[in-house]
């Protein structure tokens, strides 16, 4: 299934049921009184954010969505049934404009839900007329029309993860790694955004270009790359053995977010020492020592050891997961 990640589609809420004339039979009496019962309202239109990067892909043969009308009123007082309620699950991330009026909403997080159309009022029965001056009011409403219009839905992924560090950390291959190990969606180069992407368990995560010493500065690809860092939810910050000193090839990617945008340095972060392999156990034993004074989540990994990989993704689904 080709990526999609723009949509157009029209919407149409439920017409409001009928009031509707109907009279009681009560024995021995040639008239009873007014009994006519009220329309159900129409149902709504509602968009419902869920995990699923996919969506709208599914709904390229499907462009119009429309909620049920409401039941007409019937006899002996009976109200007319409301119409269910239309929910239209899109994913995470997705922007929605009424094309008419220029409304936008934003669907930021998992089990956001908001109402588009609203549905039509159900019309008066006769009994509803009825006072006193008015003992056999003749008089019904009909149900309104729903709200209705055309929408145009974009998704701009949030990520829920960023991988970020120097060039070669080995995000890239990390990010193949969950992406693929468990049969999940792969990596694909997403439109709007030059950080590959990819899915893991329903969650995005965003493997951002390396960044370098002077990036906030403009220097390498600069801001363009600093710009997504900020749109993640968490970050995992890969340092790898390549380099002599890990608390400094830390720090150094830790001054270039900071001078960007403070707000940064409060993201949730991970620390993942990567290429294990390239260093003696004792090496990154003092490494996991030193990192875990500045960060309390620090993990070790190198692709090569299958356990080391598991106990790092392990527990990032954990830390995913909480709400």
């Amino acid at each position: 299934m080709s990526f999609v990640d723009e949509l157009k589609i029209y919407a149409k809420a439920g017409k409001g049921g009928d009031g509707v004339e109907r009279w009681l039979h009560e024995k021995y009496k040639e008239f009873g009184g007014p009994s006519g019962g009220d329309g159900g309202r129409g149902g709504g239109v509602y968009v419902k954010a869920v995990r699923d990067v996919h969506l709208l892909a599914k709904y390229r043969h499907q462009k119009k969505f429309l909620a049920q009308n409401g039941g007409d009123g019937a006899k002996d007082s009976l109200h007319g049934a409301d119409g269910e309620d239309l929910e239209i699950l899109l994913p995470v991330g997705s922007v929605i404009t009424h094309i008419k009026t220029g409304k936008k909403i934003s669907l930021d997080n998992e089990n956001d839900r908001i109402l588009i159309l609203k549905g039509g009022k159900g019309g008066r029965g006769n009994e509803s007329f009825k006072n006193s001056t008015n003992q056999r009011p003749k008089e019904t409403t009909p149900g309104t029309l729903g709200d209705e219009g055309e929408f145009y839905i974009e998704l701009e992924l949030i990520a829920d993860v960023g991988l970020i560090g120097f060039p070669s950390a080995g995000k890239t291959s990390l990010l193949n790694v969950l992406t693929n190990a468990k049969g999940k969606v792969g990596a694909y180069h997403f439109t709007t955004l030059e950080p590959n992407l990819g899915e893991y368990y329903g969650y995005v995560l965003a493997d951002v270009p390396g960044l370098i010493e002077g990036a906030s500065e403009g220097k390498g690809l600069g801001h363009k790359f600093l710009r997504h860092v900020r749109r993640t939810k968490r970050i995992v910050h890969l340092v790898s053995f390549e380099n002599e000193n890990i608390v400094e090839a830390y720090n150094a990617i830790r001054k270039e977010l900071e001078e960007f945008d403070k707000e940064m340095l409060k993201k949730k972060e991970i620390v993942l020492l990567t290429k294990t392999d390239m260093v003696s156990q004792e090496r990154v034993q003092e490494a996991l020592k030193e990192m875990k004074k500045i960060v309390p989540e620090v993990y070790a990994i190198t692709l090569y050891d299958d356990s080391s990989v598991k106990n790092f993704t392990d527990n990032l689904i954990k830390e995913l997961r909480k709400k």
